[in-house]
């Protein structure tokens, strides 16, 4: 019997035994609460004892998300808020069965998963696309950030965004609350008496995830399509616009070993500003800007022909990052801020490190209906590796339409100043879009449509791409179809495009049941057929993934999949990434094999994540294991041991080829200002072994001391270039002093 006679046969099983699948759904909630003027003065101190909070309203009776979502909490949360001209004041007071809480680390900013928490969500301008969220835990560690898109997907939260607030909390006997003071003058609002609201729980002890507003398990817990309203007794003022000022000045001592060069120091210093245009708009501007504290990526083990997404790490362009990135798909993005400050050195294949000189960064919005983005920075003149200087530039415009959906639009820049040095770059490249995304008020519907359009230097047909992408989900079944078309010409030099003259048909289906009292309490099955095909060839590649999988009540994770993949080779490759002989070009492969992930209860002491492979690869077979051990040392931090090895047996080869990536990562918080992290990361494929250490002290709100040391060694031996074992290739100490001034 065929695989496609089987696969029919058990999707139609799937279907019959998929009770209730058509059930209603949970609808949105009319809630509200009042916010009233404070009547007496607010010290944050966690206690919730001063005579302003008395009488006050209260955000009460919240909802249980996880184990079920149509039950009221076991333990409940109340929440009440005041203010004065400048600040908002928020008191919370979270019940527990008892004081047994999961705090893993004092660090600023963690993630709510694994431990107990709080977050407190602000639509201020109440239109369901974009808010702030507060949150914090039992100990008063802190973490901000916002929430973009109307928060349909995980990659729509992010905690990139900083700012000056306060907040201490204290343990009580059954309960744990907290007092926040948070300065309005670093939100941005329409002056209305109206702000959407919401907030959410994780309670560790009885495993339980709550919200204010009634939130479906099939929507993402920060959904902005659920929420209530906070009513004010008069709309609140900005409290007055303030411009920060964070200068910066930082030191540096390298010596590159491999090269045999001697020692080379350096200083540096620069500054960003923030300057408020009105309730919505913010003026950024950095001037000789320095990214030496950012940490450095995570290695990956490669067996992929195409480049692979590595997130921005830099705050400058992480701040309002979504009305710039979030165009086209994340492999047809037209513009990725890590293009900018990296070039590569076309003639010698290699990447080179390119001084920003300034930057300007215009972002908000203009209205409750227009957001706006406006970005343009300018890079140093390279001599020694004829490189010149760019200018990047972007313009972005999104306009609010219906109640949850927007069209916008995107131009990007790359413009050479100086000698063009036209031998190995392109004077000039520039990238045109718009996009139209759409959400009903429920999420039941959503999905996006674009279209690009490239002009570069070297003149190509077809230089434009476009994607249409929808999704139906209800609480038992999720229905997604996704197309992708990559014209031979598109060249978008600031974006990030894996791949080029293809399209891409992408349907899935995903069935759903939540079956309460069993080891899962929520479980499914997906289905996921992806082909590639290129015009005037055919298909050159599918990849047909059958996936089941669910959570169990203590938040452990269990998925396994079976996957049938072709690829057709164009060019020699190398399947295990380590430099072996290569599979020829124009050869075409079929191959099976199975995949899993398992995740331990993070709430444990020691915790864990195993993700096998199993199967045919290619002309042979590969055995591959990649995960995680975690120790938690509560509340200073953990040590995890992160690793990967791949086994690979290829009729090519003469021999199995092993490809390693492992090392621990040492993550301590000594109290909420003083931070260590070390990592150690040795990867095969590579050849190298990765020191990373970074001290961080946050000596003032804001306001930072850096101490980065990193270090490169060999993980391998040619001795016909002198290089051995651990033989050191490239060592470096920097050191960076912040400071946030407020005027």
């Amino acid at each position: 019997m065929s695989f496609r006679i089987v696969l029919i046969r058990f999707l139609f099983f799937i279907c019959l035994s998929a009770n209730g699948i058509w059930s209603s759904e949970i609808t949105a909630q009319n809630k509200s609460f009042y916010v009233r003027p404070c009547i007496d003065l607010v010290v944050i101190d966690g206690k919730i004892n001063e005579t302003a909070w008395n009488g006050v309203d209260q955000a009460r009776d919240f909802w249980q998300y996880f184990p079920v979502d149509s039950l009221l909490a076991e333990d409940q949360t109340s929440i009440q808020m005041c203010y004065d001209d400048t600040h908002l004041y928020i008191a919370s007071t979270c019940y527990s069965e008892s004081d047994d809480y999961i705090i893993p680390s004092f660090r600023r900013d963690f993630r709510a998963g694994g431990n107990d928490n709080v977050t407190f969500m602000f639509d201020t301008y109440a239109d369901g696309n974009v808010c702030f969220f507060f949150g914090t835990n039992p100990l008063g560690v802190k973490r901000e950030g916002t929430i973009v898109n109307g928060g349909q997907v995980f990659q729509d939260f992010s905690t990139s965004w900083d700012n000056k607030w306060e907040c201490e909390s204290l343990i009580g006997e059954g309960y744990w609350s907290s007092e926040m003071k948070i300065p309005l003058n670093i939100l941005r609002f329409k002056e209305s008496k109206r702000w959407r609201f919401n907030s959410y729980r994780f309670n560790i002890d009885r495993n339980e995830t709550t919200t204010w507003s009634r939130i479906p398990q099939n929507q993402v817990i920060f959904s902005l399509a659920f929420m209530g309203d906070m009513i004010w007794e008069e709309p609140p003022n900005s409290g007055g616009q303030s411009i920060s000022m964070i200068p910066f000045i930082s030191s540096r001592i390298s010596k590159n070993y491999e090269e045999k060069r001697d020692p080379k120091s350096s200083y540096s210093m620069g500054a960003d500003v923030k300057i408020p245009m009105g309730s919505g708009l913010n003026l950024d501007l950095t001037f000789n800007p320095d990214f030496s504290q950012v940490e450095v990526d995570r290695q990956v083990t490669n067996l992929d022909r195409f480049e692979i997404f590595f997130p921005e790490r830099r705050q400058f362009f992480i701040e309002n990052a979504d009305l710039f990135s979030n165009f086209g798909t994340r492999t047809i993005n037209p513009f990725f801020s890590r293009r900018i400050g990296v070039a590569t050195d076309t003639s010698e294949s290699r990447t080179i490190q390119n001084r920003i000189y300034a930057g300007a960064r215009l972002s908000g919005k203009i209205n409750k209906d227009w957001r706006i983005g406006l970005m343009s920075l300018q890079t140093e003149e390279d001599k020694k590796n004829a490189l010149p200087s760019f200018n990047y530039s972007v313009l972005a415009i999104q306009r609010k339409i219906w109640s949850r959906s927007n069209l916008g639009f995107i131009w990007v820049n790359k413009q050479g100043v100086g000698d063009k040095h036209d031998n190995y770059y392109d004077p000039y490249n520039r990238v045109i879009g718009v996009d139209f995304n759409f959400t009903n008020a429920d999420n039941r519907w959503s999905g996006k449509t674009f279209l690009h359009y490239s002009d570069a230097f070297e003149k190509i047909s077809q230089a434009f791409t476009h994607g249409l992408a929808v999704r139906y989900n209800r609480r038992r079944i999720r229905v997604n179809w996704d197309h992708e078309f990559v014209g031979e010409g598109y060249d978008a030099q600031v974006g990030f495009v894996r791949r080029r003259n293809y399209i891409r048909l992408q349907p899935q289906i995903d069935l759903r049941t939540y079956p309460n009292g069993t080891w899962f309490q929520v479980f499914g099955f997906t289905l996921t057929p992806n082909y590639f095909i290129q015009p005037g060839f055919g298909k050159t590649d599918h990849n047909i993934e059958l996936r089941f999988g669910g959570q169990s009540r203590n938040f452990q994770r269990l998925n396994v999949g079976v996957n049938h993949q072709f690829v057709h080779l164009f060019n020699d490759f190398d399947p295990t990434g380590s430099d072996k002989q290569p599979l020829l070009g124009g050869t075409s492969y079929d191959f099976f094999y199975f995949t899993a992930s398992y995740n331990t209860d993070r709430s444990r002491m020691i915790s864990a994540q195993f993700q096998p492979t199993l199967g045919q690869y290619f002309n042979g077979m590969r055995y591959g294991m990649t995960g995680n051990v975690r120790l938690r040392y509560q509340p200073y931090g953990n040590i995890s041991f992160n690793y990967g090895f791949n086994y690979f047996n290829m009729d090519h080869l003469k021999e199995g080829v092993l490809t390693l990536l492992f090392g621990p990562r040492i993550d301590l918080t000594f109290s909420k200002e003083l931070f260590l992290t070390t990592f150690v990361q040795y990867n095969s494929q590579q050849e190298n072994t990765n020191i990373n250490a970074r001290m961080q002290w946050r000596f003032a709100p804001v306001s930072d001391f850096f101490l980065v040391y990193t270090d490169n060694y060999f993980s391998s031996t040619l001795e016909a270039e002198d290089r051995f074992l651990f033989s050191i290739r490239n060592r470096a100490l920097v050191a960076k002093l912040t400071y946030w001034f407020n005027t």
